[in-house]
Formats: C-alpha cells, structure tokens, sequence
C-alpha cells in the first residue's frame, strides 16, 4: 500500500528489506541534514546535561568501589588477604581506562560527562586515566563533536574513531571499560516482522518520489542513479527530497539464513500473536556484539538509552508505535525484550533494563521529571491548545523555572518561534525568549529535579500549576513506550 494513494509516485528504487532501505536513508540523512539534526529531532544530551552527570556519577562510583575492593550495592569490603587481588587492584589503579562513545551527536553527552567526572574526582585518580574515545561512521559528525566549546579543556584526553557502529575495526580487543550509547539503536537498522498464515514475513519497502517535486527535476535519470549510489555531491544539485518520498510496502517470506541469532528470534515470536508486527533491532545487536569483544573481563560495562519496551504486552499489542519518521528519516522503536534475550545469546553475564528517568534520579539521588512531563501537568495542556499557546506555554514554564534555576553551563535555549501566531503574541514571546538567561533551562528536553521544581513552585503556579499534579508527575509509572536504559556486563 502507498502511504499516500494521490502521490502519484514515480519509481526510484526497487523492492528490499526495510532495514536495507533504512540503512540507504541514513547515510543521505546525515549527509545531506547533518549540519541540522537538531531542526528535525533533539536527545537528551544535544543540549541537557543531567544524563551525562548521571553516567559520570554513576562510572564515578563504580570504578571507585572496584577499585577499592568494596562490593557494589552492598557496602562490605572484600576479603584484602589475597596478594593476587592486591596486585590486579594496584594494576587497575594505575591502568589507562578507556571510554567508547557510540554515536556522539554534537558531542555535549562528551563534554559534560567529562567535566563532571571531573569535578567529583577531587583525588584526580580517575580522570587523569580516562581516554574518552567518540566513534561515528560518518567523519563530519566526528568533526562537528571535536569542535564543542566545553571540550576543548578535556582534549588531551578525548580521542575521535571513524568506522561503523555495528564493526568497529581499530579497536583492540578486551580493552575497554565502559561503553555506552544514547538514542542511537533507533536510528540503526531494524527489521519489521510478522507471523502470518504460518509462515513469519517481513516488511519490503519500495521507494517513490512525489509527483509534485519530480515535475520541477530536469535531469531525472541522474537524480534517480545519484539516489541509488548515494552520491551526495550530485544529490545535493537537486531539490531537498527526503520529505517527498512515499513509500511502497509488501510482506515476503523471511530468508532465515540471513537473519542472526534466528534461534533467539524464532523462539521470541512464539509469544507473539499473529498479524503483529514486531521490531527486530539488528544493529542494536550488532553493536552489542562488538561490546563483547571490547570489554575488559572486568570492565563497568556497556549501557544504551533509547525509546522502546521490554513489556510483552506492549509488544504484542498491534496498535504499538514501531516506527517514525523525522526530516525524511526512520527511528524505531527498540524492542529491548529481544535485546535482552540477544545478550544472554551472546554470553553477558547480567542485564537490565530501567526507566531513563529513574537511572538518572537514582545516579543524582533525587527525583527528575522531563520538561515535556511538567508541561503535560499543566490544566491546560493537551491537544485543544494551538500550537502558537503551547509554544506559549512552553516559555512562559522555562522563565518561571529560570527564577531559581541555575546551570552549570551556558547553553543558549534553540526555540524557533512559529509563524502563525497572533502578531502581538509573536513579539510577546521573542521578548521572553531574547531574555532568557544562559545558564538557565537549556532545551525544552531536559531533567528537572524535585528540589528545581520546589524552588520554582510558586512561579510555575502563578502561570497555572497546581503543586499536587507535579507531585504526581514525579511518582508516575513509566509509559507503555518509554525512554529506557539497558545495561548489560
């Protein structure tokens, strides 16, 4: 079926996996948009800071416990009498401990967990050790994320690494000591199966471009072979495109041989109804299979944050969101119950997976709610609003937390205000967003503490709040799909 039946599309590729077509979009995504990847979607580290505090905190803690012999979560020393337990830690103490980033984005993840680490490291035992290593397949990323100001006093100890997320050669093995990765696993590719008449099928996709966008290409057999050999140079000749592509969709019979860990895979299924699609994240389990290789037998050990569930229900639930699209580009849902099972497959020892949120409250120890979580507690959120009063909205909350609010870094808040706006609400919120202080809120994706949000409470009322629905906005379970942290050793 065509996503838009009155596109009237015209042909420029053929019929592949999902994932392949996924893996092809990636590659023109970030190197025709790489430049504007905040335009189409932001993490919670492009700009926030708490997630990169709390993996400080939390390696912090960990390496010393290690380090000192105490078991972790239990508070009792380990027995000290071997010689040979005295001599690995002497060793380990001493050892260069290396830092794997998957995925840096513009490199803010980076800079805050090492000026954090920082600053909790007063013996400066543990930073002066770290060799902080960003790895990306695309070189631009890497240079964009070497250039962020609040990296440049960590230099001498962040190091860049070009190659492919899912075969990261270059690197020696059982060397590494922590690994981790945030909101990448979504953009890796990513299979869509289904059991159906007995037989388990998956999502083929065709693309086409829009007939109104292919009326104003001249050169139509060169844009089309540009497209299919990913030649970014002559792409870039052409009208933007990414966001005029309609997709075909088929199913066809899985080609097992092809498919890793199909063991795992087939016997996932079982638990799952027919005509019920199910996201199978292969470049998450690539990834996880390099982390085996790199890890050092007692290595901290590799965590990734992303969208996505580990509940059964969910997932077996045909009314699930397996996928989006943002600025021309596919993000899935990661199936962290697969990825679970994938790990055991491969030999990890212990897994979890937590809410993001609670990762961080528990590494900061305090309570956080998202920005976007307190803005949906608001009387009057919620789909009557028009776009111009959430936007509205949204400033009105950053200025009554601003108050009281107090970054360590200075981060200029992005907030294009839209046009179709009362003329005299539009220059109201320039106003409010010209005044904004730079150590103020820093993305309208961020963490928010309990103690942030006690001091702002009778500003965040004035504007409508009501201090018992923030109450239960920090108590509240996690979403169906909710933004998680998998861990694994």
């Amino acid at each position: 079926m065509l996503q838009d039946a009155d596109a009237l599309p015209q042909l420029i590729g053929e019929y592949k996996p999902l994932d392949q077509w996924q893996a092809h979009l990636n590659q023109l995504f970030y190197g025709l948009r790489g430049d504007n990847l905040r335009s189409y979607y932001q993490t919670f580290a492009s700009a926030d800071f708490r997630l990169a505090h709390a993996l400080a905190a939390d390696y912090f803690e960990r390496v010393t416990k290690r380090e000192t012999g105490v078991k972790r979560g239990k508070g009792e020393m380990a027995s000290t009498g071997s010689s040979e337990l005295s001599r690995q830690s002497r060793l380990s103490s001493e050892s260069r401990l290396t830092i794997l980033e998957l995925g840096p984005g513009n490199g803010n993840l980076a800079a805050c967990f090492l000026g954090h680490l920082k600053t909790l490291d007063r013996q400066n035992t543990i930073y002066r050790r770290v060799r902080y290593v960003m790895v990306d397949w695309e070189q631009p990323v890497l240079d964009r994320a070497l250039a962020h100001p609040d990296l440049a006093v960590h230099r001498d100890r962040v190091d860049s690494h070009c190659a492919s997320i899912e075969h990261v050669a270059g690197v020696a093995e059982a060397t590494v000591d922590r690994i981790f990765c945030n909101e990448l696993w979504n953009d890796l590719p990513t299979k869509l199966l289904v059991k159906h008449g007995g037989e388990v099928e998956e999502e083929y996709l065709r693309p086409n471009l829009s007939e109104s966008l292919h009326a104003t290409i001249q050169d139509w057999s060169a844009f089309v072979r540009a497209f299919q050999e990913k030649n970014l140079g002559t792409l870039k000749t052409f009208p933007p495109f990414l966001d005029e592509l309609v997709w075909e969709r088929e199913y066809r019979k899985i080609e097992w041989k092809d498919l890793p860990y199909r063991k795992t895979i087939a016997e996932f299924l079982q638990s799952i109804d027919q005509d019920v699609l199910v996201p199978v994240n292969v470049g998450a389990f690539a990834t996880l299979k390099e982390a085996m290789r790199f890890l050092a037998p007692d290595a901290i050990g590799f965590s990734a944050f992303d969208a996505g569930t580990a509940d059964m229900k969910v997932l077996n639930d045909p009314e699930k969101p397996c996928y989006g699209q943002f600025g021309g580009q596919y993000s899935f849902m990661v199936n962290f119950a697969l990825i679970q099972a994938v790990a055991k497959q491969l030999g990890m020892k212990q897994t979890t997976v937590e809410s993001q949120r609670e990762f961080v409250g528990r590494s900061l120890n305090t309570n956080v709610i998202t920005l976007m979580d307190l803005l949906a507690s608001h009387p009057t959120a919620g789909p009557k609003l028009q776009p111009w009063e959430q936007d509205r909205l949204v400033l009105k909350t950053i200025r009554a937390l601003n108050e009281t609010f107090e970054s360590p870094y200075r981060r200029r808040l992005e907030f294009p205000i839209g046009t179709n706006m009362p003329p005299e609400e539009r220059e109201t919120l320039g106003a409010i967003l010209r005044a904004l202080k730079d150590n103020g809120i820093p993305d309208t994706v961020a963490y928010l503490t309990e103690e942030e949000l006690a001091r702002a409470q009778k500003g965040l009322e004035e504007i409508g709040y009501e201090s018992e629905a923030i109450s239960m906005a920090l108590s509240a379970p996690p979403s169906p799909v909710e933004y998680c942290h998998f861990s694994c050793r």
